[in-house]
Order: structure tokens, then C-alpha cells, then sequence
């Protein structure tokens, strides 16, 4: 069975917890950018977490013979940003994030409950 967009959002959240990231956020861009249909942001104290999230991600998906488009700032481990086209994930050391506040850019989005996602509940 192929997975849907959002299965591949639920499976890069479970990704991301499983790895312990910090305040994930999902947020919904379908009808607000021809960009991408979901932002998947979470943060991190520690630039080796960044790296290790990003890895279990990348891992994940190729196990699902779906591969990055294109990533960023994986050397300096600061903000990682996985492009999979209509998913990009965005892992940020902490004090980046809070910086960029990625999400008060994109405040019309959606946010989807990510807990939900978390306990299978949707």
C-alpha cells in the first residue's frame, strides 16, 4: 500500500520523538503555499541531537524507498532542513529556532495536534 503525505508526516513525527526532539510542530500549508502541503519543525538542546534526528528521519523514510530531494546545514548541525517535496522538516538546535520562529512566519497554517499523531489517534 503507498503511504499518503500524511502518513510520511506521522511517521517523521514518530521519527523525531522516538529521538527525543523538543516542542515538534506539524503545521498544515495546503492552500496557504505551493511550496510544500507540511512544515515538520521540532528543536533540540544539542547539536548532535540535531544530526541523530535527522539521521533516524532519513533512515525511516529510505526503509520506505523515499529519499531526501534536498538537505541543508547538516555539517554545522545548527538547522537541518530535509526537503522530501510536499513534506520539509526543519530540526533546529534550540536557540535557532526560537531566533527564526519559523511559525509566527507561517502563522495562517494550521497546526495539527501532534500528540494525536503520537498516540495513533488519527
Amino acid at each position: 500500500m503507498k503511504s499518503t503525505t500524511f502518513d510520511l508526516v506521522a511517521k517523521v513525527v514518530k521519527s523525531i520523538d522516538d529521538k527525543l526532539g523538543q516542542n515538534i510542530t506539524v503545521l498544515d500549508l495546503n492552500g496557504i503555499t505551493t511550496l510544500c502541503d507540511y512544515f515538520v519543525i521540532t528543536s533540540t538542546p544539542s547539536i548532535r541531537q540535531v544530526k541523530a534526528i535527522t539521521d533516524e528521519i532519513q533512515d525511516r523514510l529510505e526503509e520506505e524507498g523515499i529519499y531526501v530531494l534536498h538537505r541543508e546545514g547538516y555539517t554545522s548541525g545548527r538547522w537541518v532542513l530535509l526537503d522530501y517535496g510536499d513534506i520539509v522538516i526543519h530540526i533546529l538546535y534550540k536557540e535557532d529556532r526560537e531566533f527564526y520562529n519559523i511559525e509566527g512566519i507561517w502563522k495562517d497554517a494550521v497546526t495539527i495536534d501532534v500528540d494525536k499523531i503520537i498516540n495513533n489517534n488519527i
